[in-house]
């Protein structure tokens, strides 16, 4: 049987965006889930949806999760049907990160309780119960990990995923001068060469301490 790509994209991705990572693992088949949901309750329950249709239809699934489809992946208890997974520029604490936004739209936690949804200006939409799942659902991931992080990334701080990285014993690589987003052509041709120089399976049983790729 062969082994199946399952991309899980960002917000504002889509499951096209499936069609880059073809090339770099020739032999397997490569979906993008279009996830309907934005919610990890949701979107996680649509995910594990997916992976339970392709556990008994193919040897291995890797998975490979943009932004914040690694925390939707993370939430959605599919570790056991995963045997490497590379994430990219990941949400690895959506706490920490909701917090963050409160700061910045100047709401505290009372208010947040209070009105249940607040709209912020840049965009984002802070939800009470959002918040309370999060942290009543924390997140549990035993999966042989590589992780790329842009050095420039102003959602998630480098000691957040480093500390993420730590504690989960995945693997981490920085990209000097990247940003959240990958998406000029240095970047995309640095995040092509990481996944071609790092698979995940090799270090199965080997060394995995973090490093920086500079």
């Amino acid at each position: 049987m062969k082994d199946f790509v399952l991309y899980i994209h960002g917000k504002s991705g889509s499951a096209a965006e499936c069609e880059h990572y073809r090339p770099l693992f020739p032999g397997c088949e490569v979906f993008g889930l279009d996830y309907r949901t934005f919610t990890p309750w949701e979107t996680g329950a649509e995910i594990r949806a997916a992976a339970e249709k392709l556990k008994d239809e193919y040897a291995n699934i890797i998975l490979i999760a943009n932004s914040i489809g690694a925390f939707f992946s993370m939430s959605a208890g599919i570790g056991g049907m995963i045997r490497e997974a590379y994430f990219i520029s990941p949400i690895v604490d959506m706490e920490r990160l909701i917090g963050d936004m409160m700061q910045w739209a100047g709401v505290t936690e009372t208010e947040l309780k209070s009105k249940g949804v607040v709209h912020t200006e840049f965009g984002e939409e802070l939800s009470w119960e959002y918040l309370r799942y999060v942290r009543s659902h924390p997140i549990s991931w035993d999966v042989p990990t590589q992780i790329l992080y842009g050095e420039n990334d102003n959602l998630t701080s480098y000691e957040t995923v480093h500390a993420f990285a730590e504690r989960h014993n995945a693997t981490l690589t920085v990209m000097e001068g990247g940003e959240h987003w990958f998406h000029t052509e240095k970047q995309m041709q640095f995040l092509d060469d990481w996944i071609r120089k790092t698979p995940v399976i090799a270090l199965a049983g080997g060394d995995r301490s973090l490093y920086k790729n500079r």
